[in-house]
């Protein structure tokens, strides 16, 4: 035992240390050291990292689903409501109504005698003759709802030497002249347009010394109206004529225009 001993001292007595073996030791262990260090700070940052991350993603789930609950709430809040459904009228019915509703609420206005019903004209639209002339009234088909032209058609057998054609347009609202013409040469005519009793009187008359052919003439009055369909009948004409001697009067109204 002492032999053991002794040996163990003699070995530590003649022991020499390598300081550099054993800075290179140190310094590896310490490089190990640092290292498990490192591994172990690395390791513990990614878990404090996922951690965020979860908790994020969960409170992200939760925000969104208490959203969706509020937007959820909202439109459940804001839905319109459906209005209740409306009774419809059956067809017949309907139309019934729709004649009600329009009916007039006012007795019409009475027919005056400067206005008659237009189904009983005062003067016969149709043709009159006498000896050498005949003739008719037409409201021309191209008149318009305010503008108006009254046609009167003259048929001559015979050489007139005197003429004279007179056109009465019955001044109705809004009624003014905007015209006349004829297919005879108008050097031929003294033309007036004047009022008189009610009417505005478009008048013709053969200068002396001139003569009408024996032809079909046309004399034509125009004139402004109210706006509307409007009622010629009380509309006339009256024309007078002397051929070799004899005088012939004919007279009549207006036909309503195609």
């Amino acid at each position: 035992m002492d032999d053991a001993r002794e040996l163990l001292r003699q070995a530590a007595e003649a022991h020499q240390p390598d300081r550099a073996v054993m800075l290179a030791r140190i310094e590896q262990g310490m490089t190990r050291s640092t290292d498990a260090e490192r591994a172990r700070a690395y390791r513990r940052r990614r878990q404090a990292s996922w951690l965020k991350v979860s908790l994020a993603g969960l409170l992200g789930v939760g925000v969104l689903g208490l959203g969706g609950l509020a937007v959820a709430a909202g439109v459940k809040q804001l839905a319109p409501q459906h209005p209740a459904p409306l009774d419809v009228m059956p067809t017949s019915q309907a139309s019934g109504a729709t004649r009600e509703s329009h009916a007039p609420t006012t007795k019409p206005a009475v027919q005056t005698r400067e206005s008659p019903s237009p189904s009983t004209p005062r003067h016969s639209p149709t043709t009159t003759a006498d000896g050498p002339i005949a003739a008719h009234g037409d409201v021309n088909a191209h008149s318009t709802v305010y503008w108006e032209q009254n046609d009167l058609t003259v048929d001559v057998t015979q050489p007139l030497n005197a003429l004279t054609v007179e056109l009465r347009v019955a001044q109705s609202t809004g009624v003014q002249s905007t015209g006349s013409w004829q297919t005879a040469p108008p050097d031929d005519f003294t033309v007036s347009v004047t009022q008189a009793d009610g009417y505005l009187v478009y008048r013709w008359t053969l200068k002396p010394g001139r003569t009408i052919p024996a032809a079909r003439q046309l004399f034509a009055a125009q004139f402004n109206h109210a706006t509307g369909k409007r009622d010629a009948s009380n509309d006339t004409f009256l024309v007078e004529a002397t051929a070799a001697g004899r005088t012939a009067t004919v007279r009549g109204g207006f036909a309503s225009g195609g």
